[in-house]
Order: C-alpha cells, then sequence, then structure tokens
C-alpha cells in the first residue's frame, strides 16, 4: 500500500546522516552521494522513504562493500531491473522500509537523469506542484496499490525527464 506523507524537513537531515554511514563503508570508491526522488524536492507530497543515490568508480568495488552494507541493515538486491545499478533497501524494526541506495557509476546516464529530473523539480514548482497532486490520486486507486502507483506516474516522469535533460544541457551543465 502506498502512504504519502506532506514533505518534512527532517528528511534532509535523515538523508546526510545516512550518506554519512555510507561514505564510510564505500570508502575511496565512492566519488559522490545525492539526495534524489521525492523527499529531496521541498514541498512535494512523497512516500517517506529516503532516496539515495550514489556515484562510484567500480560496480564490483561496491558488490564487494555488499556485507559491510548489510551491517548497517541494507538488503542488496542487485541491478533489480536497471543494468548498471546496484540497489539496497533498508527498513526499520517493523519491516517498513525507511532507504532505498541506488548505485550508478560515475557520470552514468542514469545517475544525470536522475539528477536532472529533482533539480527541474525544484526549480519549477509547479511541474512538482503537478506531480504531487498525480501521486495524490494515484495513491488512491485500487486502495493504494504499489503496481498501479508505479505504472500510473510513467508517463509523468518519463515526459518530465526529457525536459529535465533538455533544461539541464541548456544551462551547460
Amino acid at each position: 500500500m502506498v502512504e504519502l506523507t506532506e514533505h518534512a524537513p527532517e528528511w534532509a537531515d535523515q538523508f546526510e546522516d545516512e550518506a554519512l554511514r555510507i561514505s564510510r563503508v564505500l570508502g575511496d570508491n565512492l566519488t559522490s552521494i545525492h539526495h534524489i526522488g521525492s523527499t529531496a524536492v521541498p514541498g512535494l507530497v512523497a512516500k517517506p522513504i529516503i532516496d539515495l543515490m550514489a556515484e562510484v568508480a567500480s560496480l564490483e568495488a561496491c558488490d564487494q562493500a555488499q556485507p559491510a552494507m548489510q551491517l548497517l541493515g541494507y538488503e542488496a538486491m542487485g541491478a533489480y531491473g536497471i543494468p548498471g545499478r546496484r540497489y539496497f533497501r533498508k527498513f526499520n524494526a517493523d519491516r517498513r522500509r525507511t532507504h532505498h541506495l541506488h548505485v550508478f557509476l560515475n557520470g552514468s546516464d542514469h545517475a544525470i537523469r536522475h539528477l536532472a529530473f529533482r533539480d527541474y523539480l525544484i526549480a519549477h514548482p509547479e511541474t512538482a506542484g503537478e506531480y504531487g497532486n498525480l501521486k495524490r490520486k494515484l495513491s488512491k486507486i485500487d486502495g493504494g496499490d504499489w503496481d498501479s502507483y508505479v505504472s500510473g506516474k510513467e508517463k509523468f516522469i518519463n515526459s518530465t525527464e526529457r525536459l529535465a535533460l533538455t533544461w539541464v544541457a541548456g544551462r551547460g551543465e
């Protein structure tokens, strides 16, 4: 079931705390770590799950860090449907997801599009508002069914990603 929450300022602090723990595990392999997803966009309604994206020099070195990531409470999911990604998820004591970690090679197309989407929503609050309204509507369909929610967002995300990538390219980034 999809549960949405109004934006919470403490999400930024939760990101910082978790990013520090992950940075210690990934060490020199880590080139950067970012707060992505809806919890990274001020004012946007979101599932209260912190999405982090790490860019690394080596996916193989990331794979070798899996035991240490498990000690942080993360479950390693492999590519989980996206070639070139390593995906981890973390649960609390009640088995509710609290964090998602997406790991990509530094500068990969996936990393670029995630950052462009986030930055575009932050810079275009009207688009973020449209996205929030869509998410609220989808969270009520089929009793908050996860698959309906995810597939319902796909068209909006894809079209906004295209706009975001063009917008970023136009800024010279």
